[in-house]
Parts: C-alpha cells; structure tokens; sequence
C-alpha cells in the first residue's frame, strides 16, 4: 500500500524524536520531503511510504503521540 504522512512539528525538541521514529521505518519510506518554515516556527515533512496498512498507522500513531506534533495519513491502493 502507498501512503503520504504529512507531520507538522511546533515544538523545536521534538525534531529528533521525529527523526529517531523516521529512521525506524527507513525500510518503507521511499520519499521525504522536509520544509523548515523559519518565520513561523515549524518544520513541515511529508513521507511517502510503501508498506502495509498496520506499519503506516503505527507510525502515524507513534508521530502524533508526541508532544507538539500533528501527522495525518493518506492511503493510497498503489500498483497498476
């Protein structure tokens, strides 16, 4: 399954736990995209991921637990 995760970080310290949790599911990310927004104070990061539907909400899940993060995902069925 193809899914994008689209993260916003609003708290400066919660950048490397993103990270670390990232780095966790390097095997089914095939795209990142970071944009830090300096002037407004986040960082926004959307991922694209090629896995099943289990390991994309736990790691939804885990993003959204932490503390001055919000991640929403998008599914798609992927393949031709």
């Amino acid at each position: 399954m193809i899914a994008l995760i689209g993260i916003i970080v609003q708290k400066q310290e919660a950048v490397e736990k993103v990270n670390a949790l990232l780095h966790n599911y390097r095997n089914e990310v095939v795209g990142r995209m970071g944009l830090p927004l300096r002037e407004k104070g986040i960082n926004v990061i959307s991922i694209t991921l090629d896995t099943d539907a289990g390991k994309i909400n736990a790691l939804t899940g885990k993003l959204g637990s932490l503390d001055g993060v919000t991640a929403k995902a998008i599914y798609g069925v992927g393949g031709v």
